[in-house]
């Protein structure tokens, strides 16, 4: 076991040794952690994974890929373009996979995050 497990000596988290280390970490990287793990989430729900359809929940998708749009929207201006490019481009990946994916695809403007960033066309 490593010296930065959350696990105390008792098998209880050690929050004071989890707040030193979170303390350390800038604001940026920590949205664009955040941003990243939502985005692979989304990459398994979506089935687009080496498992493919293992995985495969669209109802599960939706909500992770919404949770992204919002983050981003909301600390576009925070992060700076040089980490919000990149996230934007993967964002819009995965909600055209998802339009891909579904059955019936949404309308332009009505699919996953697409309250927070506009319709999504391919």
């Amino acid at each position: 076991m490593s010296d930065t497990s959350p696990a105390g000596s008792g098998g209880s988290p050690d929050f004071a040794e989890m707040t030193r280390d979170i303390a350390e970490v800038p604001a940026v990287e920590v949205i664009v952690t955040v941003a990243v793990n939502l985005m692979s989430a989304a990459a398994v729900k979506l089935g687009l994974t080496e498992e493919g359809d293992k995985y495969k929940d669209l109802d599960e998708a939706r909500k992770l890929v919404t949770a992204l749009a919002g983050l981003l929207d909301a600390s576009t201006t925070e992060i700076s373009s040089f980490h919000a490019a990149p996230l934007r481009d993967g964002l819009k990946s995965l909600q055209l996979a998802f339009r891909e994916a579904s059955l019936v695809p949404d309308e332009p403007g009505q699919g996953p995050g697409e309250k927070y960033t506009g319709p999504v066309y391919g």
